[in-house]
């Protein structure tokens, strides 16, 4: 499926808490749309606090008629926060909610790492970059779901 390009409206959302990391995965992220043929403009990233907001603005994106598939990016480090299994059950299990209910692609981008190396070797360093990984899961989804018969 790769390299095939998706005419598609895409939202990022990006979490702000442990931004070093995240904004490796928007940059990530933006790449991928670019090589897919994807324009991301400004208007089209929305910023929230923590991992812990992902799933209420990947719901409103992915029901709004504006967007074809949304794709939710954070950094969850064990060492950070002391509700660390909390917060990643929550974020994950809303951001799924999110695309089972709006019939969109909604990808998880959301590293949860036990340390700050782990979450930047995921953002660009050695390990690859999981916002660009993100980006492709959403719109191959959409290509897929695009197959499937409506009637």
């Amino acid at each position: 499926m790769s390299g095939h390009n998706v005419k598609a409206r895409l939202a990022v959302v990006v979490s702000e808490f442990n931004r070093s990391v995240t904004e490796s995965l928007l940059q990530g992220a933006l790449e991928a749309a670019s090589a897919r043929g994807v324009e991301l403009g400004d208007d089209d990233i929305y910023r929230v606090p923590g991992a812990f907001e992902l799933p209420l603005l990947a719901s409103a994106l992915s029901d709004s008629d504006r967007y074809d598939a949304v794709v939710c990016l954070g950094a969850v480090i064990r060492g950070d926060t002391p509700h660390f299994d909390y917060v990643c059950a929550e974020a994950s299990s809303g951001i799924q909610r999110a695309a089972i209910n709006s019939g969109k692609p909604v990808s998880f981008g959301v590293l949860t790492t036990d340390t700050m190396a782990q979450a930047l070797e995921r953002a660009g360093g050695s390990v690859g970059n999981k916002g660009y990984e993100a980006v492709i899961a959403a719109l191959d989804t959409l290509a897929v779901l695009a197959r499937v018969p409506r009637s």
